[in-house]
């Protein structure tokens, strides 16, 4: 293999800077090394998303599968414990890992039915899928040595003052002052389940075995609740936030006030993340989904305030 797609060229030297260029540059000689390795012959184009490179192969046995290429960093680092964890329960299987590296061989999935194609034609139906899927996800414990959302929860709070100093609007700061005192009611209980951390549709994909599986998590040990924003605003519509999070706590079986906070938690680590990012205005979305969460709807406006 000597094609890298521009994309995770472009990914990797904006986020990972040197580390990046490095594991671009070792990509085609990783690849020979596991294929060869684990018996795998190429059956079609590369695929890649901002973290991975992904190679559909098919095993020594016939079997279609995915060998994942990526680096070892503190969100990949627990993705095969947790695969292994939920052992194809409404996730991708793992097949093989090296830990040095961090390479999978996975289960191939269909990875041209996301779930992001049945969200455009039925919101509800996706939605629904979602919340089944975080049901059999996070009713497994998190595996021993996974980051924690009591620590994360506390890094949060900890960054919010810098945060507001740098934010002008009044509106935007009341509203993350509110989502922090949120999340500071419920986070000296942060939970012991299995997190993915990033179920958005187009990290569900459509399987043979089932319906639906998710793929590429990130995974934390910590309440289900936080789990929820990424389904709330997946091609966003501000009237369907309040019925997205009726549906997903109904079918998850969460405590509502429990959940919201988390999700509220949530909606501040975004902002938090876009305020270090340089931003001095709050995502419209994030804002609105506070806002209806809080109790305080008003009509989205982009770019006011």
């Amino acid at each position: 293999m000597s094609e890298v797609p521009d994309g995770l060229v472009q990914a990797q030297i904006r986020w990972n800077g040197d580390a990046g260029r490095e594991f671009i540059a070792g990509l085609p000689a990783r690849a020979a090394r596991f294929l060869e390795r684990w018996e795998l012959r190429r059956t079609g184009p590369v695929m890649h998303g901002v973290t991975a490179l992904v190679l559909p192969v098919v095993r020594a046995d016939g079997s279609p599968a995915a060998l994942k290429l990526q680096r070892v960093d503190e969100e990949s680092a627990g993705e095969p414990a947790a695969l292994r964890a939920w052992a194809g329960g409404g996730a991708v299987r793992l097949l093989e890992h090296d830990e040095e590296t961090g390479s999978l061989l996975l289960e191939r999935l269909d990875e041209g039915r996301h779930l992001s194609a049945l969200a455009e034609r039925d919101s509800r139906r996706a939605v629904q899928v979602v919340g089944e899927l975080l049901a059999r996800l996070t009713a497994v414990p998190a595996p021993e040595g996974l980051r924690g959302l009591g620590a994360v929860a506390a890094g949060m709070l900890d960054g919010v003052p810098e945060a507001l100093g740098r934010l002008s609007d009044g509106r935007e700061r009341g509203l993350l002052e509110s989502c922090a005192a949120a999340l500071a009611e419920v986070a000296g209980e942060p939970g012991d389940r299995l997190l993915h951390w990033d179920l958005h549709y187009d990290n569900v994909l459509a399987a043979g075995r089932e319906p639906w599986l998710a793929i590429d998590p990130k995974p934390l040990a910590g309440d289900p609740g936080f789990e929820l924003l990424p389904a709330i605003v997946n091609n966003f519509r501000a009237e369907e936030v309040r019925w997205r999070f009726d549906l997903l706590t109904e079918v998850t079986g969460l405590d509502r006030d429990q959940a919201r906070a988390w999700t509220l938690g949530r909606v501040l680590q975004n902002c938090l993340w876009d305020v270090e990012d340089g931003e001095d205005r709050l995502d419209a979305e994030q804002m609105a989904v506070a806002e209806e969460l809080l109790g305080r709807r008003r009509p989205l406006h982009r770019g006011t305030s």
